[in-house]
């Protein structure tokens, strides 16, 4: 059976407001949350400069692996685009990452 525009339901992807909005909480806590772990991390195992934050953008791309898993790799069941389990949230969990990176690792020198 066909839509109203000649278009069938099966082509097109349904998506409800509520759920992709609890979908990218989702993320967006998983990240943060990933983020403070690896600060910690970091900080303990004494990573200074450029390999503190390889080692975040390393986490970062576990982290949508793992989503990627989770979604069992059909990203447009559960998300409008790509972007919002590869990249989304990225940048925003920096600033905790750093924070509680440096915290541990000026309490183990």
């Amino acid at each position: 059976m066909a839509a109203a525009g000649g278009v069938s339901t099966d082509d097109v992807p349904i998506l409800q407001a509520e759920n992709l909005t609890s979908n990218v909480k989702s993320v967006y806590y998983s990240r943060t949350f990933l983020s403070i772990i690896g600060g910690v991390v970091a900080g303990i195992w004494g990573f200074t400069g450029l390999m503190g934050f390889v080692f975040y953008f390393l986490i970062m791309m576990v982290a949508s692996i793992g989503l990627l898993a989770k979604s069992k790799f059909s990203v447009q069941a559960y998300f409008d685009s790509w972007t919002r389990i590869s990249i989304e949230g990225v940048f925003g969990g920096l600033m905790s990452f750093v924070l509680f990176w440096t915290y541990p690792f000026s309490l183990t020198i």
